[in-house]
């Protein structure tokens, strides 16, 4: 083969292991000495190995997938061999990626190259069967992302990644083998989770930069998939790198090739729902024009203690919950009351909780949306924010029975289940049947504890009933011998309010 079958030259894509380097080093003295233009574009963007010493050297990782689609753009744009190579290597010096895996890629007929324990996993492997650079205890997602993109940019090590404020750059996350497309997006998610709490950091991560005035750093382009990947290695990498408008404009460029996103994230921000908890802290306008802003009475305090007394009731009962759910459902339910518990004490310690009742009961209901989860999650978001009109301009204590009669009706609506299928409706209706009685304002807190007591005896009730709503109307009537879990949850939040108001008894 001469020059002049292909008269532009060659670009070589090389990760950086010993043999690639010598066998396309060698692969490109051959072809210049029969005249071909070769360059070879060496990636190094390894950020596991703190030190340079005694190493081969940063090795390749997914980062060269970045590289080719760079690389690749400009070809298609017929660009001369010296300015790809140029950029080419200009991307590898502005990209970090590090990788964290449960189990060591197979070899065929030869199995793992290395063993982990089920209680383990490895930081900062290869992609060829090479052990990482530590080994550490399972972690949750997020505690793994945090643990990876801190060794990333740790400034103590020699192959970190700079990352400093007004930093634009792209974000691949990137399946080693093994891993689901769902486990793929949890890991995600927390990079974007996790990269949003650091200083340097935007909270708003826009698939184009959006904020002129942003003092952090903008995820400009973000990519999820199977882009390099060994045969059972179940790990993720991670790999950021710094963009321009050349490196953005290459990413965009149309490919055919089967496997490049077609569209990165449209949108990978944390958007606020349309009931946002920032809205909620400034009560809204009524009807007639008048504010329900703060009072400034204390009232806020009173019902941060209460809050957080029912949160505390929950999450002692999280094992218990759980247990119950296990017959009838996936055995998650109390860990699901637990997390919006958690998720709602967060917002309670930030000292925002609004003086008005129906900017706490949204405000509630937002946060339970983003992080309760569940069908338990949407039905208490759809019950506090159908309960939140009753008590736009008065809190008094009819008004928050109006207020759980407005909920019931939400559930019942949208949910289609009724008192009787054995669902939190039962203890749910039972306390409101002994609220909708109440004649007298001053004597609220004896029909508070009455309805306290009729939910715990309805919820205990439903272990003899056919369940005929939610995932329990799936299972068979002999497996069901427990009381409905979510039932057992509502019977415990409206002890906890009781006793809590009864020690310390103020009108609501």
């Amino acid at each position: 083969m001469g020059q002049d079958s292909n008269p532009v030259g060659v670009l070589l894509i090389v990760k950086n292991y010993t043999g690639d380097r010598l066998n396309f080093g060698l692969a490109a003295e051959r072809a210049r000495a029969e005249g071909i233009s070769v360059a070879m574009v060496v990636v190094a963007e390894d950020c596991a190995l703190s030190s340079p010493d005694k190493t081969a050297g940063r090795r390749g990782l997914c980062g060269t997938v970045l590289v080719h689609k760079i690389a690749g753009a400009l070809a298609a744009e017929s660009k001369a061999l010296k300015e790809i190579a140029e950029i080419a290597s200009s991307a590898v010096k502005s990209m970090g990626t590090i990788g964290v895996s449960l189990s060591a890629c197979s070899l065929p007929g030869r199995g793992p190259s290395f063993h982990l324990d089920a209680h383990e996993m490895e930081l900062g492997l290869g992609i060829h069967g090479e052990a990482g650079v530590k080994r550490m205890e399972v972690l949750s997602a997020d505690e793994t992302v945090r643990a990876m993109l801190d060794h990333m940019t740790d400034p103590k090590s020699d192959s970190r990644l700079h990352v400093g404020a007004g930093d634009n750059v792209a974000l691949m996350v990137n399946n080693l083998g093994g891993t689901s497309y769902l486990e793929l997006n949890i890991i995600a998610r927390a990079a974007v989770d996790y990269l949003g709490e650091l200083d340097l950091w935007l909270a708003n991560y826009c698939l184009h930069s959006c904020c002129d005035e942003s003092k952090g750093v903008t995820i400009g382009r973000a990519y999820t998939g199977t882009f390099m990947s060994s045969l059972d290695m179940a790990g993720v990498s991670l790999t950021v790198m710094h963009l321009d408008q050349r490196r953005t404009s290459c990413l965009d460029a149309d490919t055919s090739a089967p496997a490049w996103p077609r569209a990165a994230l449209s949108c990978i921000s944390d958007r606020p729902s349309e009931l946002s908890v920032e809205d909620t802290k400034g009560c809204t306008s009524t009807g007639d024009g008048r504010s329900t802003s703060r009072s400034g009475d204390g009232t806020s305090s009173s019902w941060s203690r209460v809050i957080e007394s029912v949160c505390k009731a929950l999450l002692e009962k999280e094992c218990e919950l759980n247990a119950l759910d296990t017959s009838a459902g996936d055995g998650d339910c109390g860990s699901t009351h637990a997390r919006g518990c958690r998720a709602i004490l967060k917002w309670t310690a930030t000292g925002g909780i609004p003086d008005c009742g129906d900017g706490l009961l949204l405000g509630l209901a937002a946060v339970l949306e983003e992080h309760m989860g569940g069908t338990s999650g949407a039905l208490y978001s759809l019950f506090l924010t159908a309960a939140a009109p009753p008590v736009c301009e008065y809190t008094t204590p009819s008004r928050w029975v109006c207020a759980i009669q407005a909920g019931i009706e939400a559930i019942k609506r949208y949910g289609g289940a009724d008192v009787g299928d054995r669902t939190l409706l039962d203890p749910l209706c039972a306390a409101y049947d002994e609220l909708k009685s109440l004649n007298s304002e001053d004597d609220w807190l004896t029909y508070l504890g009455n309805a306290a007591k009729a939910a715990e005896v309805a919820a205990e009730r439903t272990r003899h009933m056919v369940a005929r709503a939610g995932r329990a109307s799936y299972v068979g009537r002999t497996r069901l011998v427990d009381p409905d879990p979510g039932a057992v949850a509502v019977a415990t939040l409206l002890r906890a309010l009781h006793d809590t108001l009864l020690l310390a008894p103020r009108t609501p």
